[in-house]
């Protein structure tokens, strides 16, 4: 009879582990999805040069061979090189700091049309500051787009670090 106890006893002990045990890890692994931030959204007009780039990698060598070919102009891309000696006056090379990218917009309000978009890190080239100091208006260094940025999320560099 005592054994009988016990028995029952220890089933209840490890069916009230078992419980606690599974609810615990449940309940981690739905905080952990929950608190998982959400891929980053990509637009149509954000970065269409990035696109363009992806497929080229995943290609083989015989496609990318009847590629350069067919088209050599891609590799004769100099731009960059020529805008950075012809910049307007007072424009300066710069690099995006804000970890998340910047939108470009069409005009120098908040609520201004989205014209596209710079990634962190990318070079650009800023043309001109609004009257009140709050937005600058940049250049991608490929000369591809143009538009509105907040300021204070560029930073200047210098030519030694232009390479």
């Amino acid at each position: 009879m005592v054994t009988q106890i016990l028995k029952y006893i220890f089933g209840f002990i490890l069916a009230m582990a078992i419980l606690i045990g599974g609810g615990f890890a449940m309940a981690l692994y739905f905080m952990n999805r929950v608190s998982a931030p959400p891929p980053k959204p990509i637009y149509a007009n954000d970065n269409p040069v990035v696109k363009a780039q992806a497929p080229k990698s995943q290609t083989s060598k015989t496609n990318q061979v009847s590629l350069e070919e067919s088209s050599p102009t891609p590799q004769k891309s100099p731009k960059p090189e020529e805008s950075a000696q012809s910049l307007p006056p007072g424009a300066y090379k710069a690099r995006v700091t804000w970890k998340q990218g910047l939108r470009l917009r069409k005009e120098p309000t908040a609520d201004s049309e989205r014209t596209g978009g710079v990634a962190f890190n990318q070079k650009v080239i800023v043309l001109e500051e609004s009257s009140d100091k709050d937005w600058q208006k940049i250049r991608l260094e490929n000369g591809e787009q143009e538009g509105w940025v907040k300021s204070g999320n560029v930073q200047k560099i210098d030519e030694q670090d232009d390479t």
